[in-house]
């Protein structure tokens, strides 16, 4: 179930974003980012609607994938 990201409090919005950059460990090349530039991106693309934020009712998790990905 996708999760409308501007219902979320700003501040558990952050933390779940933090969270994800942190667990998901992305390689960005040759230049490193900050925890906090890659938040942004992440941000950005849930705004822009690249990305959802998806509630797994199996797993009792929530998780950010891209649009095109979420079979639900």
């Amino acid at each position: 179930m996708i999760i409308p990201w501007k219902d979320l409090d700003p501040d558990t919005l952050d933390n779940l974003l933090e969270s994800f950059v942190l667990r998901e460990g992305t390689d960005y090349g040759e230049h490193e980012r900050s925890l906090e530039q890659k938040v942004a991106d992440v941000k950005r693309q849930l705004q822009t609607g690249e990305a959802v934020l998806v509630w797994s009712e199996l797993h009792e998790t929530i998780n950010i994938m891209p649009r095109g990905q979420f079979h639900g």
